[in-house]
């Protein structure tokens, strides 16, 4: 099977200068019956690249086991290896196959291995040695004709040192390695990827579909793509569905971007969530954007005091001992931000002054656009339309 055959009925996608030399290696390795380790961080199409070298080996008409060694508790990872037999755990009612005993004739790939314990390695070292396993609770040796193919997106060198592999594993692994480069090492690429995740999303949902502009991928080509191919998957299907029917541009893009930037950061308040500012910008933007959350928490407490019942009664006592007055509207129409926070610690701020300012910064930062700002200010759309009426805001600026 020649490269390009291989690369299309694995579903890789490229032609960088990088994705070449890997796929040279591919073709050299997948008729030879060797182990075959491939490095690359996640979500960088590992699993593709498994799969190429088993449709290009000798193995091709039986089955490709694809096997994630991280998602399968400690407690289980041997019986779903190497089976079980009927009684060896209580809720082993019957006898039960294995993934290497599937992968007979086969291949089977072991994603994330550095992940796989030290005991479970052991018995993996053995079937690459001589094919032989037994099952859980079985005293009777089992033989398999497996290709064994894995990856992982850690340092084994580094987890051997720290006694975290085995290194006799290791080295019987690494004989053929394959380093997968990540996305960012490729840029060149991700015109085509592109162009395959939005076909293939758009025909899947009915979604009219009208391409991206050059520019829109130059923006993509500039973004760095920690994810690698999975996250830009993951990005042009989000961009389809919030931009039915348009032709996406670079602005368009650019806005998602930053809006997703804005998103990584505001889980963390000691984060700067603008980036692009000087120090002071981003420090005031920080106070300006915490402001408002707590603002929002006001009227949060507000709706607890007022609509809460007997549950909450300790709570109660508790504001009104701190305050020396009663619960009652009166003083749940007093509690404030000023309330709450000493006149020295925010110094000559009006807090909805800020919530405006921030509002309308956001706003502008995301060319008026309702859904981006409501996203990044961390509130419903709805309560960005009330914000809009409350303070009276220009609407002509504002998009939908």
């Amino acid at each position: 099977m020649n490269i390009e055959l291989m690369k299309q009925k694995a579903g890789i996608v490229g032609d960088s200068e990088q994705i070449n030399q890997v796929m040279d290696m591919v073709h050299q390795v997948a008729g030879v019956e060797i182990s075959v380790l491939i490095n690359g961080e996640s979500g960088t199409g590992k699993e593709l690249i498994s799969k190429a070298i088993h449709l290009g080996s000798k193995r091709s008409n039986n089955d490709l086991i694809v096997v994630n060694c991280g998602a399968i508790p400690e407690g289980i990872i041997e019986s779903e290896l190497f089976g079980h037999k009927k009684g060896a755990y209580t809720d082993a009612t019957e006898d039960r196959k294995g993934y290497f005993e599937a992968a007979d004739k086969g291949t089977i790939f072991l994603d994330e291995i550095g992940d796989m314990p030290l005991e479970t390695q052991v018995k993996v070292l053995r079937v690459l040695e001589s094919g032989e396993y037994m099952r859980v609770g079985d005293s009777k040796i089992k033989k398999t004709d497996a290709r064994v193919i894995a990856a992982t997106n850690k340092d084994l060198a580094k987890l051997v040192q720290e006694g975290k592999f085995r290194q006799d594993l290791y080295y019987r692994l690494k004989t053929v390695t394959i380093n997968l480069p990540a996305l960012r090492q490729r840029k060149s690429d991700i015109r085509s990827l592109v162009d395959r995740f939005a076909l293939q999303f758009s025909r899947t949902n009915n979604i009219k579909y009208k391409g991206f502009t050059p520019e829109a991928i130059k923006a993509l080509q500039r973004a760095n793509w920690p994810g690698n191919i999975r996250e830009l998957r993951n990005f042009v299907e989000s961009i389809l569905i919030l931009q039915k029917g348009e032709r996406i541009t670079g602005e368009l893009v650019e806005q998602q971007l930053e809006n997703e930037n804005l998103a990584s950061f505001s889980g963390n308040p000691s984060l700067p969530v603008i980036v692009r500012q000087d120090p002071d910008q981003a420090e005031r933007e920080l106070i300006l954007r915490q402001l408002l959350f707590l603002r929002q928490d006001i009227e949060e407490i507000k709706l607890m005091l007022k609509e809460s019942g007997d549950s909450s009664l300790n709570y109660h006592k508790n504001i009104s001992t701190h305050y020396n007055k009663p619960i009652d509207d009166n003083f749940i129409n007093e509690v404030t931000e000023e309330t709450l926070l000493k006149n020295d610690a925010i110094g000559a701020f009006n807090t909805k002054d800020l919530e405006k300012e921030m509002i309308v910064r956001t706003l502008e930062h995301f060319n008026g656009n309702r859904r981006a700002s409501a996203k990044s200010l961390e509130m419903s759309e709805r309560t960005l339309y009330r914000k809009i009426n409350e303070y009276g805001l220009d609407k002509k600026i504002i998009k939908s």
